[in-house]
């Protein structure tokens, strides 16, 4: 027991469904027996949860409504997602799993949120998180994410290939040797020789020749259209889509429930659900654990591959090689 990774899980917005997933998760066998879990919650909506590090946000708090936008809500599902990361920092935990919290909550408490990843970043003083959409089938990086599409396509190359960069160490934590690596171009057919663009070659391409010459398995660039498809059918093991919506909309077509957040770029392993709070089914036992019980399995998978790599490590410095 002593041996398995320390994980935290916050429960998300307090009045969706994280916290009827993660309990679900938990009551998997299977499941729980991967790490040793910290449930990040309240007992206000937790009790006899025998994992949970009570933050008490909600202490005393007689306006909650499961199922309800609710500033204070907001404000505490931060807070879980806060205390979690300095647990991983502090390293009293290897890795932390998100339940879903929503955007318009948190903002209504006068806060500037675009989403965990760019959150957790900020709180470990990083500046270049990714997301990553990982199944069992196929993976998938993006240059950029919560920014208008418009800023999107002002596309940068050292960005790219960092991109590449941290979705190949990543794919490796994963348990994969040599990732095959598919970019995607911007522009409609990857921009046909410049007929329908120029960012393709301008910018993506010496992104891709720059990766290989690092040794990283990595072609393109692919028209948007074909490489998921190609990928799902196992010619990839990781895409690098270009902004948000070329890789979420084909990775949630590909496998919704199955399909896990993980931020890249920053110090600590964090995986999340990739679905939202859905308010309008949580209490009511409805709600599908599948993504919950995925993003606790990458997350035990990736904290046992680092700290496998780490051990590695020490011995071989250990032994003077």
């Amino acid at each position: 027991m002593s041996e398995l990774p320390v994980i935290a899980i916050t429960i998300g917005d307090p009045a969706g469904i994280g916290l009827e997933v993660t309990v679900k998760a938990l009551a998997d066998p299977e499941v729980a027996r991967l790490a040793r879990w910290i449930v990040v919650g309240d007992a206000r909506v937790l009790p006899d949860i025998p994992q949970l590090l009570d933050v008490g946000a909600l202490a005393g708090y007689d306006g909650f409504a499961v199922g309800k936008l609710d500033a204070r809500c907001g404000a505490a599902a931060v807070e879980y997602v806060r205390i979690a990361t300095q647990l991983c920092l502090d390293g009293k935990a290897e890795a932390m799993v998100t339940a879903p919290l929503n955007k318009e909550a948190v903002t209504l408490n006068g806060m500037a949120f675009s989403g965990h990843t760019e959150y957790i970043a900020e709180l470990c003083g990083a500046t270049e998180s990714r997301m990553l959409l990982a199944s069992e089938r196929l993976a998938t990086i993006h240059v950029s994410t919560h920014v208008p599409l418009r800023r999107a396509c002002d596309l940068d190359t050292a960005r790219i290939l960092r991109t590449i960069e941290l979705g190949n160490d990543a794919m490796k934590l994963l348990g994969f040797g040599e990732p095959r690596i598919a970019v995607c171009g911007l522009n409609p057919h990857a921009g046909e020789h410049g007929l329908f663009g120029e960012e393709d070659e301008r910018a993506i391409a010496p992104a891709i020749r720059a990766a290989q010459s690092a040794g990283m398995r990595c072609t393109g660039p692919h028209a948007g259209d074909t490489v998921f498809l190609q990928g799902a059918r196992g010619a990839y093991d990781l895409i690098v889509a270009m902004y948000h919506d070329q890789g979420h909309i084909p990775m949630k077509l590909i496998d919704f429930e199955g399909t896990v957040n993980i931020s890249l770029g920053i110090p600590v392993i964090r995986t999340s659900v990739d679905h939202g709070t859905a308010f309008d089914i949580a209490g009511k036992n409805q709600a599908d654990p599948r993504s919950m019980k995925q993003a606790m399995r990458m997350a035990a998978r990736m904290a046992a591959s680092r700290c496998g790599a780490a051990n590695r490590g020490r011995s071989r410095l250990s032994s003077g090689r």
